[in-house]
């Protein structure tokens, strides 16, 4: 998902609470949350800190509390993870995945942008008749530009909306430098 695309990362100090069944009690305690951690959390996204991309390092692992209705003990886990949280401003390098005649979408990570027509340069124009469907046109110098579905582009983040679980963002290629990657 993430393998050509670069995106701007932060390490961030995180805690979890992760609640385990009796059965992992024993010489593979710290194995067993390890791997919780990671399944818990890893690809998640938080409206806090964004998406946690990765776990990098556990910092410590708290005294297991015994719950006492259930069983379960409580373990606080605290960890360092790489996460990304886009800001206004931000540019950003994509792929596109939609294209109709409101704009286009594009992935950046785990991150869906849309683009709507207004923010494309006027030059490109939507062709319904393209297989599959594109902005194209040709620039000031005669060349080619088309944006289509897999296409590679730099966008600028106009915005974000940042729900509990989910981060939207709208973007601009309206700008020099910014685009598919023919204009760089």
């Amino acid at each position: 998902m993430l393998s050509n695309v670069r995106i701007i990362r932060f390490s961030k100090e995180l805690t979890h609470t992760i609640q385990l069944h009796p059965r992992f009690f024993g010489a593979q305690l710290r194995e067993s949350l390890k791997k919780r951690l990671y399944d818990e959390v890893e690809g998640t996204c938080s409206g806090l800190f964004g998406y946690i991309i990765a776990v990098i390092e556990i910092v410590s692992i708290g005294k297991g509390v015994l719950q006492t209705s259930s069983g379960y003990a409580e373990f606080l886990i605290t960890y360092k993870a790489i996460v990304f949280k886009p800001f206004k401003g931000q540019v950003v390098e994509g792929v596109v995945t939609t294209v109709n005649r409101m704009g286009f979408f594009a992935d950046v990570g785990p991150l869906q942008v849309f683009v709507s027509a207004h923010l494309i340069p006027g030059f490109l124009q939507f062709d319904a008749n393209a297989n599959p469907p594109a902005y194209a046109g040709e620039t000031q110098d005669m060349q080619l530009i088309k944006i289509e579905k897999g296409e590679s582009l730099r966008i600028r983040i106009l915005g974000t909306r940042v729900d509990a679980t989910e981060i939207f963002a709208i973007g601009t290629i309206k700008e020099d430098y910014l685009g598919p990657q023919q204009e760089w």
